[in-house]
């Protein structure tokens, strides 16, 4: 296999891999996880596809670079391009998934949200928190849980729920930019590591 060929396919694994674990997660309380998962997926899709062109596009401009690159000097350069690229193609697919429709699935999606979140916490007596264009989701979605209530003030996400204990005790952030934050260093390790750049 080419240095190309493997880097494409490097790239593919990782994000096909990470998206499919980031949708599972959202899922993983609920006895109807493979079914949900199979109707999440091909709702970003197509989106993830345009995405992973573009990471082919850039994992061009890191084989450039890690090619005969041999020394330290080169060696940081290639982590940080690394870095750059894993940063672009995650910051497409947070644009792509702040700006979905708010159509049945990702009313669904919400719901599924919040339940883990009340289960997480062990209380639906909760205060729940979201962006203001969730908030007509996030309402109806809380209108099915006994003792949950909807904060007036919003928060700064691209979507999904934050939830505190009505007593301040506890809270979970189960937006999807929590998410997807701990999706990050994921994507970047294991690229990293298809060219042994994780080891200092």
């Amino acid at each position: 296999m080419s240095s190309n060929s493997g880097l494409e396919s490097t790239i593919d694994q990782v994000l096909e891999r990470n998206s499919f674990e980031f949708s599972q997660s959202l899922k993983n309380s609920l006895t109807d996880a493979q079914k949900t998962l199979s109707d999440s997926l091909p709702m970003l899709e197509e989106e993830y596809e345009k995405i992973i062109a573009d990471g082919k596009k850039e994992a061009d401009k890191i084989e450039k670079q890690i090619i005969g690159s041999a020394d330290l000097q080169s060696r940081n350069k290639t982590l940080l391009i690394v870095q750059e690229s894993t940063d672009k193609v995650l910051e497409k697919a947070k644009e792509k998934i702040s700006n979905m429709d708010r159509n049945s699935e990702y009313s669904s999606l919400i719901a599924k949200l919040l339940t883990e979140a009340t289960s997480a916490l062990n209380t639906s007596d909760v205060i729940v928190f979201t962006n203001s264009k969730d908030k007509d989701v996030v309402q109806s979605a809380v209108s099915n849980i006994s003792g949950a209530e909807l904060s007036s003030d919003t928060i700064d996400c691209m979507g999904g729920v934050k939830v505190t204990s009505k007593d301040g005790s506890m809270s979970f952030d189960n937006t999807i930019d929590a998410r997807i934050e701990l999706l990050k260093p994921l994507i970047r390790k294991d690229i990293a590591a298809q060219f042994n750049l994780g080891n200092n």
